[in-house]
């Protein structure tokens, strides 16, 4: 049994999260395992490094997913690409030690999250901004945040401004 690493890229607005669901198909896994299970010919479970919220995107997530014959990489990540709806794209895909699982083995996850509060909307960033026309208060915010992250098990806030009336938060 052959074992495939993939990083995977999308946008999240038409979907419902990452996690396959009976009522709907509109999942990124469940975009990528019918994918797979036409081009293979076998049924293809793809499992994620973790689970995203619907509306949410991502740029680096790690998935894997296990074949009963070795495949060529080029050809899976070509035919990935060329059928996946044009909003998610796999970035790279190698193939792996059998060991290997995206969810047990993350090492890190970021997430970042991008405030708008420049007077006027910026409407070509709508998808990806929250737009929210009041000044933030950043001090206040990491304060906060020294509080929280550290009982949630998380890194401090990082709180970035961008001058244009982008803020932009990451959490690792």
């Amino acid at each position: 049994m052959a074992n495939y690493r993939m990083t995977i890229q999308y946008d999240g607005t038409r979907y419902s999260g990452w996690q396959s669901q009976h009522a709907t198909d509109a999942t990124i896994q469940g975009k990528l395992e019918t994918v797979l299970t036409r081009m293979t010919g076998q049924q293809v479970d793809v499992i994620g490094s973790g689970r995203t919220d619907a509306g949410v995107h991502a740029i680096g997530q790690v998935a894997n997913f296990h074949l009963k014959q070795p495949r060529n990489t080029g050809e899976l990540l070509d035919g990935l690409n060329r059928y996946l709806p044009e909003d998610i794209a796999v970035s790279s895909l190698t193939e792996v030690d059998e060991r290997f699982h995206s969810r047990y083995q993350a090492v890190c996850k970021t997430y970042r999250y991008r405030i708008h509060t420049g007077a006027v909307p910026d409407v070509f960033a709508r998808r990806y901004v929250y737009d929210y026309r009041i000044p933030l208060d950043v001090e206040r915010m990491r304060e906060a945040a020294g509080y929280t992250a550290p009982a949630l098990g998380l890194a401090p806030l990082s709180v970035e401004y961008e001058g244009d009336g982008q803020n932009t938060m990451e959490q690792a």
